[in-house]
């Protein structure tokens, strides 16, 4: 069977909501809510009271994790007063969840690149996961979305070096490049086989800059918005994503988004993935009012 995916050209707290109604998946227990808290001076990342509506619903924990990277966000402290700085405790309880070591680890025996994965040890906590996206371009990555968040967003700082230098941290920044895109794939799979299905994806295509939330300095969005898709399925989410930017053949932005995506070869995560079984390309996109 197709993969599904809810689409709707309508981007609002409340339509976040309703597609997760409409998808009709039940997050048990303890929800852990993945969100992107924002570098300082980022001006396109989500800011939480766009969340407010289905965090409230699900009655999660917002999480986040230190990044591996100069920064505002690569030590704890830090990381604490971006957050406060950006609103997020203002409307929710949040959880660095590797605010203190050790970290925890995820054995990826399958894996392509990497065999283990190393993620914030509050993750342990948790009994499924809502990934909240802002779908973009990346710098490394060539898009972010729902498998970026799965693997470079859930893993620890030290996980995230780990990621980017294909299993070699201290070369996080030289590694050959797919094999950092495989080593997400395989970081991602290992989140996903953890959670044993019980996750949901959200992807919004707002904002959508070639450069990440995680940039201090961003360049302005390219395209138009394009509307909020929702998916139990990661690898489905992100190809849908990237397929309507494809298909936006009237948006003077979009070439400058694919050069992006295309010549950091962005898409070999997606597929990737799906041949660690993470998820599937072959969806079923339902567009909503």
């Amino acid at each position: 069977m197709k993969s599904k995916v809810y689409f709707s050209k309508i981007i609002t707290p409340e339509k976040v909501l309703d597609l997760y109604k409409t998808l009709g998946t039940n997050l048990p227990g303890r929800v852990a809510i993945k969100v992107h808290s924002g570098e300082v001076g980022n001006q396109n990342f989500l800011r939480p009271d766009f969340w407010k509506s289905i965090v409230e619903y699900v009655g999660g924990t917002v999480t986040e994790c230190n990044t591996a990277y100069d920064g505002e966000r690569n030590t704890t402290p830090k990381h604490l007063r971006t957050i406060e700085r950006h609103g997020w405790n203002d409307f929710f309880k949040v959880d660095l969840l590797d605010a203190e070591g050790p970290d925890m680890v995820l054995n990826i025996p399958e894996g392509k690149v990497i065999k283990k994965n190393y993620v914030g040890k509050n993750l342990a906590n948790y009994d499924s996961l809502l990934v909240l996206s802002h779908f973009k371009g990346h710098p490394m990555g060539g898009y972010g979305g729902a498998l970026k968040q799965l693997s470079i967003g859930l893993a620890s700082s030290y996980g995230k070096a780990y990621i980017h230098g294909a299993g070699a941290p201290e070369d996080i920044w030289t590694a050959d490049h797919d094999s950092f895109l495989e080593a997400m794939a395989d970081a991602a799979s290992s989140i996903v086989k953890y959670f044993n299905k019980r996750a949901v994806y959200v992807n919004v295509m707002k904002n959508m800059s070639v450069d990440c939330d995680c940039c201090a300095v961003a360049e302005d969005p390219c395209m138009k918005d394009i509307g909020i898709l929702i998916s139990n399925d990661p690898v489905a989410i992100d190809r849908a994503c990237v397929d309507l930017i494809y298909a936006a053949k009237d948006d003077p932005g979009r070439e400058h988004l694919l050069e992006r995506i295309k010549s950091r070869n962005g898409e070999h995560t997606i597929d990737a993935a799906e041949k660690l079984g993470v998820g599937s390309k072959d969806y079923e996109l339902t567009l909503l009012p």
